[in-house]
């Protein structure tokens, strides 16, 4: 908890853990009106999901182009830029009066994001280089408590009855947080890195990093979307327990956030991935056990275990020598987000053509992938 309280005593660490929480906020509100917008739109599912598309391909569009954009501004100056950028954004979708203006503003908001979510992270990771201080991992914990403050915001929404004026109001309060703290980010640019030629050599240790990115967004998006079905399905678990795997995997997910930092510290961001690995598959034998109690507390494992792979990914990525922090962190991005938005999906086609219980041994079979290449990582640290 020491980065937690860092972050709350130091508006140095606030100001970017700030920025982390807003996306969250712009992010799930616009997602909590995504079937208002269908059914303002007349649009069907299949059409939905295309517009959805564009937002992911706007996320993916900034991407190669962003690392180059951030050490051109500074990363403090790219952040600012991209908290107003996302705070226009996120209007958009809710005001466009056509299906095709709403695919094009998706992907304006995609855009956006993306190059805040970059951003964001490389600017983490340039203030732990400077003070010496680990908040990575509660940065992430504060983009959790970002969704929290969307689900309880939600509870407003039969009292407002307008979703303009709810994101309105919704970016009006998050901008004006981050005006009050911007100042404490905005001249930071990142140290220069002696940069080497492209190597083989030089790649291994970005690609592994990708590799468990991949793996373990992918997990995350998996567990959020099939953790429900799984327990109804499976488990055979009461209506009333279908959403508590959610829950416990968001909760563990955050606290875990939290404690992160510290045990970062401690024992570094190699060994801290390989336990993290461990917990989850600790957690996919639970859940494998079809037992609907143990089930629930396999997935509080898993987000226990998957809430530092994330984080210390991006602080690896943005120490990779010979590559600078916005590259580094630009292609776990990248990687994570394919993980995210893929996960799920080829769990649904495994789920199809086999079953729910062989797509979680799939996942299974992940964490033990990230377990042996922490080993490898560790050895070749020595």
């Amino acid at each position: 908890m020491k980065s937690l309280a860092l972050i709350f005593s130091n508006s140095r660490y606030f100001a970017p853990a700030w920025v982390f929480t807003s996306l969250n906020i712009w992010f799930g509100t616009w997602a909590i009106y995504i079937p208002t917008v269908k059914e303002k739109l007349g649009i069907d599912k299949a059409d939905l999901g295309i517009a959805l598309f564009c937002l992911s391909l706007g996320v993916f569009t900034i991407f190669p182009m962003a690392s180059k954009i951030i050490n051109k501004l500074g990363v403090g100056k790219a952040t600012w830029i991209g908290v107003l950028c996302t705070t226009c954004a996120a209007m958009l979708p809710l005001l466009a009066p056509n299906y095709h203006l709403l695919m094009g503003s998706l992907f304006l908001f995609g855009s956006c994001t993306g190059f805040t979510d970059i951003s964001m992270n490389t600017l983490v990771t340039e203030i732990e280089k400077e003070d010496k201080q680990n908040f990575m991992s509660a940065a992430h914990g504060f983009f959790s408590l970002g969704g929290i403050l969307v689900g309880l915001g939600s509870f407003l929404i039969p009292i407002i009855g307008n979703p303009l004026l709810h994101m309105g109001v919704t970016v009006v309060v998050v901008l004006l947080i981050n005006v009050a703290f911007y100042k404490k980010y905005v001249h930071i640019v990142a140290a220069p890195v002696e940069k080497e030629p492209f190597s083989l050599k030089l790649f291994k240790p970005l690609l592994l990093l990708g590799i468990i990115g991949f793996v373990s967004m992918g997990s995350e998006g998996a567990i959020i979307d099939w953790s429900g079905l799984y327990l109804k399905e499976v488990t055979l678990a009461p209506e009333v327990l279908i959403g508590s795997g959610f829950l416990a995997f968001s909760i563990t997910m955050t606290l875990g956030r939290f404690l992160g930092d510290g045990i970062s510290a401690k024992i570094g961001s190699v060994k801290i991935v390989g336990m993290g690995a461990l917990i989850a598959i600790s957690g996919y034998a639970m859940v494998l056990s079809g037992q609907t109690m143990l089930a629930i507390i396999g997935f509080a494992f898993n987000g226990l275990g998957f809430s530092v792979m994330v984080p210390e990914l991006f602080r690896i990525g943005g120490n990779v020598r010979g590559v600078d922090s916005a590259q580094g962190v630009s292609f776990i991005a990248g990687t994570g987000y394919a993980g995210f938005l893929i996960g799920p999906v080829i769990l649904g086609f495994m789920a199809e053509e086999f079953s729910l219980t062989h797509s979680f041994y799939l996942l299974l079979a992940c964490a033990v992938l990230v377990l042996g290449i922490t080993f490898f990582l560790y050895q070749n640290r020595k």
